[in-house]
């Protein structure tokens, strides 16, 4: 059977990706969820189709896309087509990286992580709500994942980031594009928007 692209996946109803799925389940335990006849040569996909564990984490992808599907069939704008196929690009712009190959791998793991999280796909610890700078009305609400890597999405009034787990000599420190977290004793240092101040804050007594 024709195996599609995952620039091609993610334009496909829920209900024909999990059809293809079910079709080519018995012949793709070790390939990715894509057909690999034809990729071009020297290509991220050509790369994946070479790689066991990249295609390993190809097939793990497209399951995990598949359940956050399920649960954006009614999400208008459709968010979740529009950021796989941006996350498809972003990915192969991994050529330009020093270590291509890692750089492929961290890809899919974060993105695999993110869907996770943003559709609670996995458990999650929370919500924990913090008090910046001593003002009630500057909270942030952080929900935890078991992702891998881990991760959390923080609310700040009707601003949302998830970030993910750094490497930290002490307490847990997480990072999102313009957001950073990190927590140690209960209280954390919160840094919300590109060039922000940090933020002093401190678990709720509700907590």
């Amino acid at each position: 059977m024709h195996r599609l692209s995952p620039r091609q996946l993610a334009a496909l109803p829920f209900i024909t990706i999990l059809l293809l799925q079910a079709t080519s389940a018995a012949g793709a335990e070790r390939g990715p969820s894509f057909d690999c006849e034809g990729v071009r040569e020297g290509s991220t996909e050509a790369m994946v189709c070479a790689d066991e564990v990249l295609a390993s984490l190809d097939r793990q992808l497209a399951g995990v896309y598949a359940a956050a599907l399920a649960k954006a069939s009614n999400e208008h704008p459709p968010v979740l087509m529009a950021g796989q196929r941006g996350w498809i690009k972003g990915r192969d712009e991994c050529w330009k990286a020093d270590n291509q190959r890692q750089c492929v791998e961290d890809s899919y793991r974060r993105r695999i992580a993110e869907l996770q999280a943003r559709y609670r796909l996995v458990p999650g610890k929370g919500p924990v709500a913090f008090t910046c700078d001593d003002n009630p009305a500057n909270e942030v609400v952080v929900t935890y994942f078991k992702t891998q890597p881990p991760t959390l999405i923080a609310e700040r009034g009707d601003s949302v980031s998830l970030m993910y787990r750094q490497p930290a000599a002490s307490g847990t420190k997480y990072r999102g594009r313009n957001e950073s977290f990190r927590e140690h004793g209960g209280e954390a240092t919160i840094t919300w928007g590109s060039g922000a101040e940090p933020m002093q804050c401190r678990k709720s007594t509700s907590q």
